[in-house]
């Protein structure tokens, strides 16, 4: 995967441990205040110029910068969750497993404040949201490429869903490289045909831009690892994991249906969809299919 969604950092300045020690015993404990007429080292790593400069609201109403801000934050997260799931995706291909089964630990917490933003947004009355709703003319969430890369890592593939970045180069390449790569299930699918569980060989080399249906027999292996989760310890941790993440997913989902609920109500959404009745639609999507469904075979 390209690195072009990420913007450049600045210059580090690499402080050893001996260094710190130095500094401590020269400022006599105290916090450094003295830099120069550069910019301080928080601010450079952070790049807070740069990012706290990206704030325009369009209107005067109040809430807009609640709006605007949380966002924001969104759109960072959606970019972490989408890194640390590449990342898991990479291990497993790399028959990286305990690597894996760390990282999905990060990967849970940022996905647990992805989930905990909309309780912000929330709080926006309608008449509060009315204020500056005009000026976000036919931009939605629906159309964020952070978003969708998260959405293509995770499995849920569709090339229909490139046709909104024709106009961006970069986040359109970026995405079609991500949806004709495996997604982290397709590479849990694929560890578990290394490890000689009866995975059908069209389900470890396909078109990976292709969603795939619900295959039984796959459902039957994880039938058997969480049949004998003390002889398939670690599987049976990579499965919970992965449920996990789609639990947390859910939920995000879920808060989002009830947060435009409260805010419009049965009003037409901005990006010209039916609104609460295609948020309620894509809530009842679960990532990792099979996994739900082994927890109803017998």
């Amino acid at each position: 995967m390209s690195d072009a969604i990420s913007a450049p950092r600045a210059q580090a300045c690499p402080l050893s441990e001996g260094d710190r020690e130095d500094r401590y015993k020269k400022s006599g404990g105290q916090p450094l205040l003295e830099f120069g007429e550069e910019p301080n080292p928080y601010a450079g790593y952070v790049q807070t110029p740069a990012l706290l400069a990206l704030q325009t609201p369009r209107t005067g109403a109040a809430g807009e910068p609640s709006f605007l801000i949380m966002t924001q934050v969104m759109e960072l997260l959606f970019k972490l969750v989408y890194t640390e799931a590449k990342l898991v995706r990479d291990h497993l291909e790399a028959d990286r497993l305990s690597e894996a089964l760390w990282t999905l630990r990060r990967t849970h917490q940022a996905m647990g404040v992805l989930a905990g933003t909309w309780d912000v947004l929330a709080s926006l009355s309608p008449a509060e949201y009315n204020e500056f709703r005009d000026d976000l003319g036919e931009g939605s969430g629906f159309q964020s490429p952070m978003y969708r890369q998260l959405e293509f890592i995770l499995g849920n593939k569709s090339k229909s869903m490139l046709r909104p970045h024709q106009g961006e180069p970069s986040a359109h390449d970026n995405l079609a490289r991500t949806l004709a790569e495996p997604s982290i299930y397709d590479a849990a699918v694929r560890f578990l045909s290394r490890r000689e569980f009866p995975i059908p060989d069209y389900c470890v080399e396909r078109d990976w831009a292709e969603p795939r249906a619900r295959d039984d027999e796959i459902i039957q292996v994880w039938r058997m690892i969480y049949d004998d989760p003390a002889r398939h310890h670690e599987l049976h941790r990579l499965a919970e994991a992965l449920v996990d993440l789609a639990y947390l997913f859910g939920r995000w989902r879920f808060s989002h249906l009830l947060t435009v609920e409260r805010i419009i109500g049965g009003r037409v959404g901005t990006g010209g969809t039916s609104g609460v009745g295609w948020l309620r639609k894509a809530a009842d999507h679960r990532f990792f299919d099979e996994l739900w469904t082994v927890r109803s075979v017998g």
